[in-house]
C-alpha cells in the first residue's frame, strides 16, 4: 500500500529544450529550479522533472513512457512562448494541424498526433478557475489563459497527455527569461499552480472517497 501511496502522489512537470532562437530554453530553465524549493516537502509528493528535446519522435515515445512509468497524479508540461507575458495556462489542444518542422527537420505523419480520435481536448478542471486561484496568490508574475498552444511541440505534448488523461494533465507557456522575469521568478509561479492543482485534485479524491463511503458500488 505505501508503493501505491507514493505512486499517487508523483508529479511530474517537463520543460523543452532549445530549439531555433532559444538556445537557453526558459521552459527547462524554470523548471529544473523546482527541486530546490522544497516542493516534495511542502506539498507531500514526488516530484519528478524532465526535459524534452523538441522532437516530434521523441516526444511520442517518451510522453506515454512517462505515464506509464510513474503513473502521477498530475503532469505539468512547460514550454516557452515569446508572447506570454506572464505564465499563461493552455485551455486546449488540438490533434491536427502541425506544419512546423522540429529542431531535426521532421513533421509528424500527417501533421498530427497518431493517437486519439477527437480533434480537441480539454482538461476536466476548470483552467480559468486556476488562474484565478494562482493570481490571488499575489505572485510576481502575471497569470493567464490562452485557447491557443501554437500548433507546434507544445501543444502537440499536450494533446498526448490530454488524450492518456485529461483528468490530470496542464500546460503552461512562460515568457522570454528576463524579459523582465526572471527563471526563479517563473518558478516560483509555477510551484504556486502546483499547489492550486494539488489541492484541488486531493479534494477531489476526497470527496470520491467519501461518496463511496456513503454508497459503496457493487462488484458482482
Amino acid at each position: 500500500m505505501a508503493e501505491m501511496a507514493r505512486t499517487k502522489d508523483t508529479i511530474v512537470v517537463t520543460g523543452f529544450g532549445p530549439f531555433g532562437d532559444h538556445k537557453i530554453n526558459a521552459s527547462w530553465e524554470t523548471v529544473k529550479l523546482l527541486p530546490s524549493m522544497n516542493v516534495e516537502e511542502e506539498f507531500g509528493v514526488k516530484l519528478i522533472i524532465h526535459e524534452i528535446p523538441v522532437t516530434y519522435e521523441y516526444v511520442a515515445e517518451k510522453v506515454p513512457f512517462l505515464w506509464k512509468a510513474y503513473n502521477p497524479m498530475l503532469v505539468v508540461h512547460v514550454g516557452v512562448s515569446t508572447l506570454a507575458t506572464g505564465l499563461t495556462l493552455e485551455l486546449q489542444a488540438h490533434k491536427s494541424g502541425y506544419c512546423r518542422k522540429d529542431v531535426q527537420g521532421k513533421l509528424p505523419p500527417s501533421h498530427e498526433v497518431s493517437s486519439g480520435k477527437a480533434e480537441v481536448i480539454q482538461p476536466m478542471f476548470d483552467v480559468e478557475d486556476v488562474c484565478k486561484a494562482v493570481d490571488k496568490a499575489k505572485i510576481r508574475v502575471p497569470v493567464c489563459c490562452s485557447s491557443d498552444a501554437g500548433r507546434y511541440l507544445c501543444e502537440f505534448t499536450y494533446f498526448m497527455s490530454l488524450n492518456i488523461d485529461n483528468l490530470r494533465t496542464i500546460f503552461i507557456h512562460v515568457p522570454v527569461l528576463n524579459k523582465p522575469y526572471s527563471a526563479a521568478d517563473l518558478a516560483e509561479g509555477i510551484k504556486t499552480v502546483l499547489r492550486v492543482l494539488i489541492q484541488e485534485l486531493r479534494a477531489q479524491n476526497q470527496e470520491g472517497l467519501l461518496n463511496n463511503e456513503v454508497c459503496p458500488q457493487k462488484v458482482a
